[in-house]
């Protein structure tokens, strides 16, 4: 059974409080509520989620967490600005839709990300609740980081609000801003830098050059990035970053006639 499967079946036990646990408990009421009350596994949609962690393995409790983390920041990136357009709310929905989930894990995204942007929490709380429960885990901080921009390129223009929400994200999860900038370039910038790719100057030698693409061949690679936590629902995010990494360093070979 799936990390997904075992909230719905009534174990609640995953979270321990915070914003994300209250905003995933919320979001799991509607869920349930909407399928008549206790067809997915007892009336559940008051009860408190908190706790111990029954039934769910580190790894299994670190999906669920990524995933109600990532629509709870993208709710409140969405309303960066103030408010959530029309166009903001359908950009939401179709990027879902083009997510490999299931029917029923995008209608619980969709809560989560509703129930986030209308709650009192900030992105930051967010952020540092998952930082906290996925600390040691760069790879997943630096996809997180990748859907917020995902997110805040689908009108093609970057708000102020958006660049300073998913900065701050950045720094509470650890991520400096070399490799901030290479994340934002692959959205905003047509000329993005290989090098900003591969999170370090063009004046690199070739050796540090290969060093860096080695290491992050290694933390990038789709099965290392879902051993560590990311859901396998979103493996293709990762295998995108794996490839855009491989491309560039191809790229700057070619460039210095590297063998």
């Amino acid at each position: 059974m799936s990390w997904f499967g075992k909230i719905v079946g009534g174990t609640l036990g995953l979270f321990v409080g915070g914003p994300i646990g209250a905003i995933g408990g919320a979001a799991l009421g509607h869920y349930v509520f909407d399928r008549g009350g206790d067809q997915a596994g007892g009336s559940f949609a008051g009860e408190r989620i908190g706790g111990g962690q029954q039934g769910f393995s580190s790894r299994e409790q670190a999906q669920a967490t990524y995933f109600v983390a990532l629509f709870s920041m993208l709710g409140k990136l969405a309303k960066a600005d103030g408010t959530v357009s029309r166009a903001e709310g359908e950009a939401f929905k179709n990027m879902v839709r083009q997510m490999p989930l299931s029917h029923e894990q995008r209608e619980f995204a969709i809560n989560v990300f509703n129930e986030a942007k209308r709650s009192p929490y900030s992105i930051e709380d967010f952020a540092r609740q998952f930082q906290q429960i996925t600390a040691g885990r760069p790879e997943i901080h630096t996809q997180m980081v990748d859907m917020l921009y995902q997110l805040a390129a689908v009108d093609q223009h970057l708000h102020e609000q958006e660049e300073a929400a998913i900065r701050s994200v950045s720094r509470i999860l650890g991520l400096n801003d070399r490799q901030v900038d290479g994340i934002k370039a692959k959205y905003f910038d047509a000329a993005g830098s290989h090098y900003e790719v591969l999170g370090i100057p063009a004046s690199s030698s070739d050796d540090e050059v290969r060093k860096a693409y080695r290491e992050l061949a290694r933390k990038y690679h789709p099965d290392t990035v879902v051993s560590k936590g990311l859901p396998e629902e979103f493996v293709d995010f990762a295998h995108t970053r794996f490839k855009e990494i491989q491309s560039a360093y191809e790229a700057v070979k070619r460039e210095r006639n590297m063998s």
